[in-house]
């Protein structure tokens, strides 16, 4: 069992930056891409990762790490096996949540919306860019589904290999993208005395957006 009273007195003290309504864009995706490019110029560690979480029917919800790996028309695109859990759940329940943590930067984004598949075409061109081990990758393994070991994913790397050779990889029909349309941004900082600056912008009926300070 952990040790209850050194996970207790784990505490960071943050206090590099403060976040006021009068600094922030009054669009959240404007300002999303201002913090996002704060983010790469400080050469933090894959700052495109971020967290999706999902439900099934029943609500029961799970998540995990994937990479953002575009803004189209202010929707926010990632990829996966069509076939996997979360897009198994995705198809059941439309509405999920992202998140981005930059402890680097004491930073963090929770994002709320609603999830569809963006175009065959789009995940054509996307996949077509993509080494070469990503795309066998993607025929060889049937995402989140019980294998019997790790040899099974290598001999369907190898058969794929072989069957496509040199010749360029197709996009199987069963892996693609997703767009994430938010209804909710909010922006993060963190603040000494956990007296954190939260900014949220939330759709109205209008479908505008108005901002408001969160308590942290």
């Amino acid at each position: 069992m952990a040790n209850n009273n050194s996970m207790a007195g784990m505490r960071k003290v943050y206090r590099l930056q403060s976040l006021q309504e009068k600094d922030v864009n009054k669009d959240p995706i404007k300002q999303f891409e201002k913090w996002w490019q704060e983010a790469i110029d400080s050469k933090i560690e894959e700052p495109n990762a971020m967290t999706l979480a999902t439900c099934d029917e029943l609500g029961k919800p799970s998540a995990r790490i994937v990479l953002l790996k575009g803004i189209h028309k202010n929707d926010f695109v990632f990829f996966t096996n069509y076939e996997s859990q979360k897009s198994k759940e995705i198809k059941n329940n439309p509405f999920v949540a992202l998140v981005f943590f930059w402890k680097e930067l004491e930073r963090q984004i929770r994002i709320e919306g609603t999830v569809k598949k963006i175009s065959k075409k789009e995940s054509d061109e996307y996949f077509s860019q993509r080494p070469r081990e990503s795309q066998l990758g993607a025929w060889s393994s049937p995402q989140s589904r019980v294998i019997d070991n790790a040899g099974f994913l290598q001999e369907n790397f190898k058969k794929y290999n072989d069957k496509f050779g040199t010749k360029n990889i197709p996009r199987p029909i069963f892996w693609g993208g997703f767009l994430v349309k938010p209804y909710l941004v909010e922006f993060w900082q963190g603040r000494p005395g956990r007296l954190h600056d939260r900014i949220q912008y939330s759709l109205n009926k209008n479908n505008k957006w108005e901002l408001q300070r969160l308590a942290p």
